[in-house]
C-alpha cells in the first residue's frame, strides 16, 4: 500500500485518492509506476503552484518597515585546510515596485546592513515613486562589505492606505558558462 501525505496546503483527500490509483497503474519503471511519478509529483509540486495563483486580497496599509535579505556572497565547495570553504561573490539589486495603480508612495529610508547588523550605508531617501513605478539600488559584485548575512531595511509611506509594493532583492553572478541567479522577498516588520 502506498501512503501519501499532503504537502503544505494540500488537500488530504487528493493525498488518498492517489494512494490507490498508484498501486493500480500497470505501466511500471522501476519499483514505481510512470502515471504514479504523475501524480506523486502533483502531491508535492501542485502546492507550489499556489504561490503564483490570486488569492484573497492583502490589506491596503499607509507604510510598512521591510526586511530585503541580500547574499553579498554564498558559501560552497568544500573547506579548505584552514577549516573556510570558498566564497562565491554575488551583486545584489534591490528593487522597490509599486503596485498600487492609482497612488505613489514616497521611500522614507534605504540603509544596508552588514551580517552582524551594522549600518554599511544609508540610500539618499525621500524618492516618490508614482503609481506603478520602481527604484532600484544596486550592490556590486565586488562589495564584500555586507558578507552572507547583508540586508536591506526599507521604510516606506503613502498619504492615504495604498496596495503595498513588492520589495525583492535579485542576486546574480555570471562568470564564463556558470550563473548564479535568485530573489529573495521582503518581509514587512511590526516597528514601534
Amino acid at each position: 500500500m502506498i501512503t501519501l501525505a499532503p504537502a503544505s496546503g494540500m488537500d488530504l483527500t487528493l493525498c488518498r485518492r492517489l494512494g490507490p490509483l498508484l498501486e493500480r497503474a500497470s505501466f511500471s519503471v522501476g519499483h514505481m509506476n510512470v502515471i504514479g511519478y504523475s501524480l506523486l509529483s502533483l502531491c508535492f509540486f501542485l502546492p507550489l503552484a499556489g504561490t503564483s495563483v490570486a488569492g484573497e486580497l492583502p490589506s491596503l496599509t499607509r507604510g510598512q518597515t521591510v526586511y530585503i535579505l541580500v547574499y553579498s556572497e554564498v558559501l560552497h565547495g568544500n573547506a579548505s585546510a584552514d577549516g573556510k570553504p570558498d566564497r562565491w561573490l554575488l551583486s545584489a539589486m534591490l528593487s522597490v515596485r509599486n503596485t498600487d495603480p492609482k497612488s505613489s508612495l514616497t521611500l522614507r529610508s534605504i540603509r544596508y546592513h552588514d551580517g552582524n547588523g551594522e549600518l554599511i550605508r544609508e540610500y539618499p531617501a525621500g524618492k516618490t515613486l508614482g503609481p506603478l513605478a520602481t527604484a532600484e539600488v544596486f550592490v556590486e559584485h565586488k562589495d564584500k562589505s555586507g558578507g552572507s548575512g547583508a540586508n536591506f531595511l526599507v521604510a516606506w509611506d503613502a498619504v492615504r492606505p495604498i496596495n503595498a509594493p513588492i520589495i525583492e532583492t535579485v542576486h546574480t553572478n555570471f562568470f564564463g558558462t556558470r550563473a548564479l541567479v535568485f530573489t529573495s522577498s521582503g518581509q514587512p516588520l511590526h516597528i514601534e
